[in-house]
């Protein structure tokens, strides 16, 4: 689809496209997270603006009156973009010869965050589960804080509930047989920070159990919008890492989505976006591995009709860039020609495209109860999340930190490695110039995207 830039990649832009597609008879688009359904609280109080935290998820189709999905080739038809099933991945990554040989995630646990949760998740995942034939699993929900009772009239809490949903289905899908954990937190200002505290808190506390196996985060907030930061004071950010720290010292895998605006990443404000390129925090963490986005051309039947590429298309396009806290980690120093003296994001890349998109099941809000459909780097973290845990069922044993792993398997011919070079696509956005993927490592796709089969036994060294 559309590889060039929006040239007004805000909020209201993609809104414009809903109506238009609307006026079509497609169903409404709006951007969940970094688009128009308003997730980001408003700046913190006093005189000072703070990161907000926001699912990192766009690209929101509204689909309440359809009963059942379509099939990709219904949805170029009647709404204009392609859409995929948990199936159609699971055959387009090479999942199936894995769960031939038993490696379903079984023994593993996945923890998710995510603010407000989803009252809904667990009828939400059986109906999922029924539809594509997947064996159900009963989500264990953890409230951490005070977490305010669900309303679904506010904003902030269905947008919300929209990404546990996508984490949850997806995580699960990729990982049946894994333990999921959603941790839902309350989101209060703490600091000045808004809702990081309390999720980092979250984290340690839940590696403090030994439950956690890997963390998926589907969430973000630009580096540049941390107090401080321009003057060259870190510490507002800096200072929040203790839960990757501890994730590290317990060998417990963290992962973040790279964002969906591109190169650039929203202001303050929540609203406007930067005219340059920026980084966005825990996912330019050297201690996180950074997940980001391609765009799939799938048939039907999850064959490939075209090679993948960068994630671009009319609603986002993959983050990715150079971070302005972090220096470049010594498991980078292969890729030095391309991140500089700096931490590159992404490491890894899976689906994110809107044009692309993957199949929900929500009814937490009664007015839009249904299938939908939602793209994003929130798409591709959780389903990366349940690849690691299925390579860490083969090896026996938690795999901690996978930035060494992963740059030392690129080393390696794909045949043995698993990890599929992404060449074609950029991820410019709004007026900003992204970063041109290339063969080997870039920051558009970091070191591409994967054979499932061939990288679980890579990854797990069996």
């Amino acid at each position: 689809m559309g590889t060039s830039p929006a040239t007004a990649g805000t909020r209201r832009s993609a809104t414009v496209r809903a109506l238009a597609l609307l006026a079509v008879g497609a169903t409404a688009l709006s951007t969940g997270g970094a688009g128009a359904t308003g997730l980001a609280a408003g700046p913190a109080t006093g005189h000072r603006q703070s990161p907000h935290v926001r699912p990192a998820s766009t690209g929101h189709i509204s689909a309440a009156g359809r009963v059942a999905p379509l099939p990709t080739s219904q949805c170029v038809t009647e709404i204009g973009i392609h859409c995929y099933s948990p199936l159609q991945y699971r055959a387009a990554y090479n999942l199936d010869p894995l769960y031939r040989q038993g490696i379903t995630g079984k023994g593993r646990t996945i923890v998710i965050v995510d603010s407000f949760g989803s009252p809904t998740i667990q009828h939400d995942l059986e109906v999922f589960d029924q539809q594509w034939g997947i064996p159900d699993t009963q989500v264990e929900v953890v409230k951490w804080g005070q977490v305010p009772p669900f309303d679904p009239t506010n904003a902030d809490h269905t947008g919300w509930a929209g990404e546990s949903t996508l984490d949850v289905e997806y995580a699960h899908a990729v990982a049946p047989d894994a333990h999921i954990i959603l941790v839902e937190t309350g989101v209060a200002e703490t600091e000045g920070v808004t809702g990081l505290p309390e999720m980092m808190d979250a984290e340690k506390a839940l590696i403090k159990t030994g439950k956690a196996d890997v963390i998926s985060q589907s969430f973000g907030a630009t580096e540049n919008t941390f107090p401080g930061y321009d003057k060259g004071d870190f510490t507002s950010l800096t200072d929040l890492r203790y839960a990757f720290q501890y994730a590290a010292a317990h060998d417990v895998t963290v992962l973040a989505a790279s964002g969906d605006a591109g190169a650039t990443d929203y202001q303050a404000d929540g609203e406007n976006l930067y005219p340059y390129k920026v980084n966005s925090w825990p996912s330019s963490d050297p201690l996180v591995t950074s997940v980001g986005g391609t765009q799939l051309t799938l048939d039907d039947n999850g064959r490939r009709t075209a090679p993948d590429q960068v994630w671009h298309d009319d609603y986002g396009a993959a983050g990715g860039g150079a971070s302005g806290v972090f220096a470049r980690p010594w498991y980078q120093t292969g890729v030095a020609k391309v991140t500089g003296n700096h931490r590159g994001t992404p490491d890894i890349s899976m689906s994110a495209a809107v044009d692309g998109a993957a199949w929900t099941y929500e009814s937490y809000d009664p007015t839009r109860v249904g299938w939908h459909l939602t793209g994003g780097t929130s798409e591709a973290t959780p389903i990366f999340s349940g690849v690691v845990a299925l390579a860490a069922q083969l090896a026996g044993h938690r795999l901690g930190q996978l930035g060494p792993r992963l740059y030392g398997l690129a080393l390696l011919p794909q045949q043995f490695s698993g990890i599929v070079d992404v060449a074609a696509g950029d991820n410019s956005w709004d007026t900003v110039t992204g970063y041109q993927a290339a063969k080997g490592y870039d920051l558009a796709s970091g070191l591409g995207t994967i054979d499932a089969t061939r990288f679980v036994h890579a990854l797990a060294g069996r």
